[in-house]
């Protein structure tokens, strides 16, 4: 794992997801608290491991994508990071964090470095990032770090909001 890929902001460090993770990710993305609202919903352990392989080749791969968060003293907070979306959009920004976690800022610390890796060490020129209307907190963190609406779209009769950034950058 390079060294550039690591991350450290106020009271948090991001380091790319890997195995020794697994069973923060497996707690994190089983939780109905977390995930029932995320694209795919909650997910199993076997879901979870598939999808942390994918997560460790695209940093081989890519040199970007999910970064486990935690607090400068080491409890895993949740997760950010920079993903391809199936759907054509782009490279999009995802977070996820703890219930415990939100209403401190530390979703909009993480995902504004993220954001700021994708178009300053990535080379991205345009990331965006997907959030149902009436998630208002996922709005917040995403206005926040100076991400606009671009578009909308309907999933599963929700109205779904897709946020831009645009910087100069070499890749999509």
């Amino acid at each position: 794992m390079s060294d550039a890929w690591r991350l450290t902001g106020g009271r948090l460090v991001m380091a790319p997801v890997g195995w020794r993770d697994l069973e923060d990710l497996v707690r994190l993305k089983g939780d109905a608290r977390v995930y029932a609202a995320m694209l795919g919903g909650v997910r199993g352990r076997v879901a979870v491991m598939e999808e942390l392989a994918e997560e460790v080749r695209a940093w081989g791969g890519l040199g970007y994508g999910m970064w486990a968060v935690r607090a400068l003293r080491g409890r895993f907070l949740g997760v950010t990071g920079l993903q391809v979306r199936a759907d054509g959009r782009g490279v999009a920004l995802r977070f996820a964090f703890w219930p415990e976690a939100r209403g401190y800022g530390l979703a909009s610390e993480a995902a504004g470095l993220a954001l700021r890796y994708g178009h300053e060490v990535a080379g991205l020129r345009r990331i965006v990032a997907v959030a149902a209307e009436g998630n208002l907190g996922s709005r917040q963190v995403l206005g926040g770090i100076g991400m606009v609406v671009a578009e909308t779209f309907v999933r599963d009769r929700n109205v779904m909001l897709v946020y831009a950034s645009e910087r100069g950058g070499t890749g999509p």
